[in-house]
């Protein structure tokens, strides 16, 4: 008895380390391809910043043909203004709804093994 309690304790704990090792390997995979997604997303808002900073001496030069540059400088300030503020709301709302990050399927793996362990202990 002593022997089988022995066993399946050595058994419990080479599969707790096992499913530490796939959690691990699963958030270093996960982590690499969040560094080269936030690499290439840092790169193109570099060039989409300096694109629509173009745009916008574009649009207050095509306004200044018609009005002071004074006011078609302040007219584009106002509705950049409006549209940084509708960004940034739209932005925290998403970010409430964001789902945390976790090795999915380490706890499926887990899960599955308690179940196991419950179902044979009751034999």
């Amino acid at each position: 008895m002593g022997e089988l309690v022995q066993q399946a304790s050595q058994q419990l704990t080479e599969l707790v380390r096992g499913e530490l090792k796939l959690a691990q390997a699963e958030m270093k995979k996960k982590g690499r391809r969040y560094g080269k997604s936030g690499g290439l997303f840092g790169g193109a808002s570099l060039v989409g910043f300096l694109m629509l900073q173009a745009l916008v001496a574009t649009v207050i030069a095509a306004l200044a043909l018609v009005l002071p540059v004074w006011a078609a400088a302040l007219i584009v300030t106002a509705v950049l203004g409006v549209m940084a503020a509708v960004l940034a709301v739209s932005g925290k709302k998403q970010a409430g709804k964001a789902a945390p990050v976790t090795p999915e399927s380490t706890i499926e793996n887990v899960k599955a093994d308690v179940a196991e362990i419950k179902r044979s202990a009751h034999r």
